[in-house]
Parts: structure tokens; C-alpha cells; sequence
């Protein structure tokens, strides 16, 4: 995947003009507080596109509370489950009372609009990057009684049934799914997709033999295979992970250029003034700095980053490019 073709350069241009705008976010908040009406006036939104208990919905949880005690005001975290997150992700673009932003995976703030040009938002235009958060591999699940010693030797059971076996995604568009598909052109494997509302719903259909395999985030992974009822097979990483340090990479099972994570991030709508988008930016990224928050989001399996808006911009171009890619080699489109 050393190959892969940049973003174009309309793309880019749209974040660098959003980021241009907030270029001094302390600067930005100073002069909103000195001469402009207090902000927030109300409750600030985040709304989640994964029900609750789901790894975003404990990411948004998390720093609800902090968020609260900077603004003086409640942070208040709505679900609204659908579409691999891009319902939510549609009423946070959509968005005009600068109260609401959005707790957003990779798919929604990248690919979504490539995947399926009938997604109502682009990602590029109607979203502005508030911070990069969090990171994680995902890791190769099975049940538990998944044939096969190691990695390698359940590839080769899986390369064996073709597509009799089904592999599940928190949804079309999401890494899960892409990642999967990808995953898939570059071992030979061929399961059937099925999407699911979350992880969890994946993990529990797993579990009840409905799926043979998934890609799913370390934490909930590791937590089932060590309750007995799943299986860990290996991370989606070129070396072993900090967040599942006992588990081999797949590349150590000889599956070559597949370096995947997941990432979850803060983003606003474009319509909300650039001074309260770089506060809030300023705000993520000093929270993401607290030991106890860096504490629970590593229990929640993300390695944090609590980066600035560029940050998430950068990130943004670099994995649209890299999943847009596996989107055209496979001829992906929305069910």
C-alpha cells in the first residue's frame, strides 16, 4: 500500500481553509469571550452514531463531564443509531445552533460519501475537525472453537470455505467493513458481509455462531476471548499493540501491506462559527493531556492522541486516500 495516490487537491483545499480560519485557537476563544455573548448558552450536544455502551458512546461519556466543567454548561450525549454512524453524523453536518458537534469513527469523517454517493453529508465540506482523539488496531476475532492453530492456519481454513462463512461490521462504510474487504484481497479469504448496528451486536452474534469471523476493537475482543467466549487471532497492525501485547500481528502470520486502525474523533458541523470550533479544540486536546482521561480511554482500548484540529485534518486526508483505494480495488458499493 506503499503506493497509494494523495487526496485531491479540492479535498485539501477545503480543510486548509477551514483550518486557516482557526489558526490561534486560544487567541480565537479570548477575543469571543472579551467582546462577544457568552458561549454556551445551553446544553452542548454530542451525538453519537452507536448505541450506548458502544466504544464511541464511552469515548463522547468520557468527556462529557470534563467538557461540562470548562463551559459551565451540561454536555449532554444523544445516540442515534444507524447507517455505520452516518445517520448521526448527517444531523451533526446538518447542524445550525451552534450546540451540537459529533463523536465520529473513521468512516463517517472519510469515505462514507466515496462508498455510497447517496450519503446525504460530505465529510469534507459539511464537517469541521475538532481533534483526533483516540487510535486503535482492531484484532481478527472467531468463536471460540474457530478452526485452525494459529493465524495462518485459520486463514487457510478460511481461504477453504469460500464464501460459506460470513464476517460481520458495525456497519457499511465503517473500518470494520473496509478493513474486512481489504483484509480479504490480501489473503484470498471470501466471507459474506453482514452489518450489524455495533461491535457489540457483532461480538454477540459471534458468540451465538451466526458469524465466523470479525474485526473488532481490542478491548471488546480481548474481554470475550478471556471470558472463554471468543477467539483472538491476531491484530491488524504490522507489530504487536500496546492495547493487546499478548496477541501476534497478522503480519507475523505473513499477511502483507495490511496495517489498519480505528480511530475515533470530535467534529462540528460547518456551519458553527471557526472561534467556537477552535476553543472547543483547544478544550479536547488540554483534556486529553489528564492522566485519569488518558487511564480511561486505554481501558476503553484507544491509545490516545488528543491532537488539534490539524492533526485530525492530516488524518483525515491520509486514510481517505488509503481506504478510498481499497474502495475502487474491490468495486465497494452500499448495499
Amino acid at each position: 500500500m506503499e503506493n497509494i495516490p494523495p487526496a485531491s487537491p479540492p479535498r485539501r483545499a477545503v480543510l486548509a481553509t477551514a483550518l486557516a480560519a482557526m489558526a490561534s485557537p486560544f487567541a480565537s476563544t479570548h477575543s469571543q469571550a472579551a467582546g462577544s455573548p457568552a458561549w454556551p448558552t445551553r446544553p452542548l450536544r454530542i451525538v453519537v452514531g452507536f448505541p450506548g455502551g458502544s466504544s464511541p458512546d464511552l469515548t463522547a461519556r468520557t468527556f462529557a463531564d470534563p467538557l461540562a466543567k470548562a463551559l459551565g454548561q451540561p454536555v449532554v450525549v444523544e445516540n442515534r443509531v444507524g447507517a455505520g454512524g452516518n445517520i448521526a453524523a448527517d444531523i451533526v453536518a446538518k447542524a445550525t445552533d451552534s450546540h451540537t458537534i459529533g463523536l465520529m469513527i473513521n468512516g463517517n469523517m472519510t469515505i462514507s460519501r466515496l462508498l455510497n454517493a447517496r450519503v446525504p453529508y460530505d465529510p469534507l465540506t459539511d464537517l469541521q475537525p475538532i481533534s483526533l482523539i483516540g487510535v486503535s488496531p482492531l484484532v481478527l476475532a472467531a468463536p471460540q472453537h474457530a478452526p485452525g492453530a494459529d493465524a495462518h492456519a485459520f486463514l487457510d481454513a478460511a481461504r477453504a470455505e469460500g464464501d460459506g462463512w460470513s464476517y460481520g461490521s458495525p456497519g457499511v462504510g465503517t473500518v470494520g467493513h473496509i478493513g474486512m474487504e481489504l483484509l480479504k484481497a490480501r489473503t484470498g479469504i471470501q466471507p459474506v458481509h453482514v452489518p450489524y448496528p455495533g461491535y457489540s451486536q457483532v461480538a454477540n452474534a459471534m458468540i451465538a455462531g451466526e458469524l465466523q469471523l470479525a474485526l473488532l476493537p481490542p478491548a471488546l475482543a480481548l474481554a470475550q476471548a478471556r471470558a472463554g467466549k471468543l477467539r483472538a487471532i491476531g491484530v491488524t497492525a504490522g507489530s504487536r499493540s500496546t492495547l493487546a501485547p499478548e496477541l501476534a500481528s497478522l503480519a507475523e502470520a505473513g499477511v502483507r501491506d495490511f496495517n489498519l486502525e480505528i480511530w475515533n474523533a470530535a467534529a462540528a458541523p460547518a456551519a458553527m462559527p471557526r472561534a467556537l470550533v477552535a476553543r472547543l479544540s483547544a478544550l479536547f486536546v488540554e483534556i486529553s493531556r489528564n492522566s485519569d482521561i488518558r487511564t480511561k480511554l486505554f481501558q476503553q482500548g484507544w491509545q490516545t492522541v488528543g491532537s488539534n484540529a490539524e492533526g485530525l485534518a492530516n488524518r483525515i486526508e491520509a486514510d481517505t486516500a488509503v481506504l478510498g483505494q481499497v474502495i475502487r480495488e474491490q468495486g465497494l458499493r452500499a448495499q
